[in-house]
């Protein structure tokens, strides 16, 4: 069998950033990596309707920073900010008393996020359609939005099958073993009535690491007084 690494964690530190920014001892290391994952799956349930591609979290001291980034931001906060405040007051009974502050990013491209690609697909499938269209329909819209590759894979009682299988499609390129390649990666479970059908997206995005690194900051790159002053005087004396 092969051994397959997920693209995100073979490439951190490297192109990817941590999802969950900490530091601790090693007698509470363990406590808060389930608190992490405890708030995760919380946090996953409640917003399930808003397209959650992903959950920061960071903590310092007697705080917890939680950073949702979502496609739907209006449903994170909810009608006068009440899922908000639900939200934020479960958080606090889960994390023992501590400050807990949320913060909500916005997703411009979820035509462009693995994850939320993903669950496109399982809720296209949990509603019975046809696999093969809803994965077609997802590589085409990525490929128009820019997208230099996407490969998605789909395992399970496909169809209703009887036996379970796992069918793939893919368009462009997928460098899986480039470190420098931005790839992105999301998985997720569609619970239909023949059984679980777990869907993976691989996706190759357009690499804008080089262009951040040359880019011209626009407050750092301005003329300096005078500057302009003195290129006049020469022009007068030439």
């Amino acid at each position: 069998m092969g051994q397959k690494v997920n693209p995100i964690g073979f490439r951190v530190s490297v192109t990817k950033d941590w999802r969950s920014r900490w530091f601790a001892s090693k007698a509470n290391y363990g406590d808060l990596l389930h608190e992490d994952l405890k708030i995760r799956e919380y946090v996953g349930k409640q917003l399930s309707q808003a397209a959650v591609a992903r959950i920061q979290i960071e903590r310092f001291a007697n705080r917890v920073r939680v950073t949702v980034h979502s496609a739907r931001p209006g449903l994170v906060f909810g009608r006068k900010k009440s899922e908000y405040d639900v939200l934020k007051d479960a958080l606090y009974k889960m994390t023992n008393g501590k400050d807990i502050y949320i913060d909500v990013v916005e997703i411009k491209k979820p035509e462009l996020n693995a994850q939320l690609i993903c669950d496109n697909i399982g809720l296209q499938l949990e509603r019975r359609i046809g696999f093969r269209r809803a994965m077609k329909k997802s590589i085409q819209t990525a490929m128009d939005m820019g997208a230099l590759g996407i490969k998605i894979r789909c395992g399970g009682r496909l169809g209703g099958a009887e036996l379970a299988r796992s069918q793939e499609f893919k368009d462009g390129k997928t460098p899986l073993h480039t470190l420098r390649a931005n790839i992105d990666y999301g998985f997720t479970e569609a619970n239909t009535t023949a059984g679980i059908i777990g869907i993976k997206t691989w996706l190759c995005l357009p690499d804008k690491k080089e262009e951040d690194s040359n880019a011209v900051n626009t407050k750092e790159g301005k003329v300096p007084k005078g500057s302009a002053g003195k290129l006049r005087r020469k022009r007068v004396q030439k």
